[in-house]
């Protein structure tokens, strides 16, 4: 890392601190009401979006865990993506970090509007928002689209998406809102209509497919937004498939030293991993991968990573080396759950074509 980085890297963590010293904005909704299990105004068909049956046979033909370059670009980008929501570390620089891999997901071929905001387009959401906001907006995509969205968060923005997590598990006693991004308002009920089922179903219980959180925790616990999550950000429930949680080798920030390799823990049947990125990461700049996808040698290497694999980064740019194994793990969980969503959506179709009749919610979300 350059000198100017280094640099830089101090004056934004000292910019993080003092904004948690200086106050909060204020959260969105103070207090949570019942309002009951209305139906959703305008409820989208998320089957109407499908591609031709020859693009969904090649879609059901994928390998989820084996994912090429090609099968992303000639398969998958025709069909329907999941909402991803990027939540960045803290002030306004951070937001740009972030930024930076919603620009990477893109140009490894995630399509644009699924990453930014529906209502103003933004690439990422502030940690020091309403968490329940997140949660209503998970169950606001999924009524419409059929698709469980995916949580991805550096620093405060990861702990954030487990408490999200946490929200929807119903860890804080709560019910929760449906939240219209378009809008940006919380609609005046706490269920939705399940799209495979048409029935009602609470939010409180959905899940997401995927979630991940890097460089979370330690001096973050500090600020009073995030004094709910002490003790409780290892624990990671059931209203995920899979979570990531990445922790650097040395991370003054995140209180992360040599051994500290098992941050996160599964409460439930959540399938959970704990990932040790190098010493030479740096906690502020881990998600600037924007460039990643530039170098033909780089986006090789990233699409051929697996979870495991022994694909030695040393042989790639100097630049590269300091983020491609978080923006390869990350990649290949997005992919992969992008095309078990979409696997899933193709067979919920034909079975409701062939039955008339509606088609199982997917396990684990309904």
């Amino acid at each position: 890392m350059t000198r100017f980085t280094s640099i830089a890297g101090i004056a934004l963590a000292a910019a993080i601190g003092l904004a948690g010293c200086a106050g909060l904005p204020p959260a969105s909704v103070t207090a949570q009401e019942d309002f009951g299990a209305a139906s959703a105004p305008a409820r989208a068909d998320p089957f109407a979006a499908l591609p031709p049956p020859a693009v969904q046979n090649r879609v059901l033909a994928l390998d989820p865990g084996h994912l090429s370059d090609a099968d992303v670009r000639d398969v998958l980008a025709r069909m329907p993506a999941p909402r991803i929501i990027l939540l960045y570390g803290g002030v306004y620089p951070a937001y740009r970090v972030m930024k930076s891999f919603g620009v990477f997901l893109t140009r490894m071929g995630y399509p644009e509007p699924a990453i930014r905001d529906p209502g103003n387009h933004a690439w990422a959401y502030s940690p020091y928002e309403d968490s329940t906001k997140f949660a209503g907006m998970v169950a606001w995509e999924y009524e419409r689209s059929g698709l469980r969205p995916m949580l991805i968060g550096h620093s405060q923005g990861g702990m954030q998406a487990v408490h999200v997590l946490q929200d929807l598990a119903g860890d804080f006693g709560r019910s929760l809102r449906v939240f219209d991004p378009v809008t940006a308002r919380f609609e005046e009920r706490t269920a939705i209509v399940e799209p495979y089922t048409s029935h009602s179903r609470p939010v409180v219980g959905l899940s997401v497919s995927y979630a991940s959180a890097v460089g979370s925790g330690g001096a973050a616990f500090l600020l009073p937004n995030q004094w709910a999550m002490i003790d409780r950000l290892q624990n990671i429930p059931d209203t995920v498939d899979d979570f990531t949680g990445f922790s650097l080798g040395v991370d003054f920030i995140a209180w992360t030293f040599p051994g500290d390799n098992e941050r996160y823990r599964a409460t439930g049947t959540a399938h959970v991993r704990n990932v040790m990125l190098p010493d030479s990461y740096s906690h502020l700049f881990v998600p600037l991968t924007a460039s990643l996808p530039r170098d033909p040698a780089v986006r090789e290497w990233i699409n051929a990573w697996t979870p495991g694999s022994d694909e030695d980064p040393s042989t790639l740019p100097a630049e590269a080396q300091e983020h491609v194994l978080w923006a390869a793990d990350v990649w290949y969980s997005v992919k992969r759950h992008w095309c078990l969503e979409a696997q899933h959506l193709v067979r919920a179709a034909r079975s409701r074509g062939s039955e008339k009749a509606p088609a199982a919610a997917i396990p684990g979300a309904g």
